[in-house]
């Protein structure tokens, strides 16, 4: 964190790589964008939009996107499939529908009673698949890019520029 002096002396700015400044003190009068950095005083410096376009062309982002994809598309494709399916069968085939299974219970209750079902199973399913697929290497593709803006921030003097 850095304090600041002058007009905003009572604010706090926290050093960190997400934090938005855009939304500081929205609505309160202040300045709608933040202001802006001179240019850098060495050419090999990279900007933070480089070092985030230069992690998303990297081989271990695109290896978490396409975990991401390859489990994403199927579940969705299946998961409307199973809806669309039940929306027709209930209105094509009402005979099917309400053929009673145990008693009072017929196919289109048992049939909407897995729609429920399947959208949990469905859920526990990606955060499963996201706990251990993707979370760690989304994690180390984060401290990268932190760590990467923290070098450039040191190389830069540590003057307080900022966000």
């Amino acid at each position: 964190m850095d304090k600041r002096e002058g007009r905003e002396a009572g604010t706090i700015r926290l050093n960190d790589p997400w934090y938005d400044a855009l939304a500081t003190g929205w609505g309160e009068g202040a300045e709608a964008f933040p202001p802006r950095r001179p240019p850098a005083d060495r050419g090999d410096e990279l900007r933070a939009s480089d070092i985030y376009l230069e992690v998303q062309r990297s081989a271990a982002f695109q290896e978490v996107r396409g975990r991401y994809r390859r489990f994403v598309v199927p579940a969705t494709a299946g998961f409307l499939l199973w809806y669309v399916a039940y929306v027709v069968a209930a209105t094509t085939a009402p005979g099917l529908m309400a053929r009673p299974v145990v008693g009072s219970v017929n196919v289109a209750l048992l049939a909407g009673l897995g729609q429920f079902l399947s959208t949990f199973l469905l859920t526990w399913a990606y955060s499963r698949h996201a706990r251990l697929r993707r979370d760690s290497a989304a994690l180390d593709l984060r401290w990268t890019v932190f760590e990467r803006e923290r070098g450039q921030e040191r190389s830069r003097g540590g003057r307080g520029e900022g966000r």
